[in-house]
């Protein structure tokens, strides 16, 4: 979906949420939610550092991963990199997108399924081509639509995903400049890094 084709958004509700980690870091955000989303899910907007219109912000675009946000699973980045974006965006002020996209967009039971191929010995997007989906089916349509609805027009971007500014780009947003996220690497997730690296070229440097 290009520019031409974006459907407009509007805001449904903002209300202040503190969010503690489990190290200690806390921090308050202004969650917003959303009418409008060109796929229909229940994505979210962190407003952190008290974010306003007219000031260029720090954003994440980060997609749930309950396994490792939630319960802290080894086997990927996700909790860390979720960890990070809110406290490096909380500190210039900026917004965190938390979109409903499970395992690269094919939900939670196919991820699992997807990680018992990968115990088989098949890398992250192997498996889920494997299972007869995109080895990432990841749209951010709906993204460009919150930021469009927050009165976002130049963004800088937190990801390591060279899809994530271009998708933002071709959908008419003005990327100012990306900046990588920290390399969160276990003994757990050395080989999801790898293929994240050489699969679709994420910023990632491992020994």
């Amino acid at each position: 979906m290009d520019a031409t084709t974006t459907l407009e958004a509007d805001v449904r509700r903002r209300v202040r949420i503190p969010l503690t980690f489990g190290d200690g870091y806390s921090s308050i955000t202004e969650t917003v939610s959303f009418d409008g989303l060109a796929d229909g899910r229940e994505h979210l907007a962190l407003v952190l550092g008290g974010w306003r219109p007219g000031r260029t912000p720090l954003v994440r675009i980060h997609s749930e991963c309950l396994t490792g946000d939630v319960f802290g699973s080894a086997r990927c980045d996700c909790g860390p990199q979720l960890r990070e974006g809110v406290e490096r965006i909380a500190k210039i002020g900026g917004i965190l997108l938390y979109l409903r996209q499970e395992g690269r967009g094919i939900g939670l039971y196919n991820k699992l399924d997807a990680y018992a191929l990968q115990d088989a010995g098949l890398d992250t997007y192997q498996a889920n081509s494997e299972l007869g989906f995109a080895e990432d089916a990841r749209d951010y349509t709906a993204a460009a639509q919150m930021l469009t609805a927050l009165e976002v027009t130049q963004l800088d971007l937190l990801t390591n995903n060279p899809d994530k500014p271009r998708q933002l780009r071709t959908l008419g947003l003005n990327v100012r400049d990306v900046f990588p996220t920290a390399v969160h690497l276990t003994p757990h997730n050395l080989h999801y890094l790898h293929a994240k690296a050489a699969h679709t070229g994420h910023t990632i440097t491992l020994s």
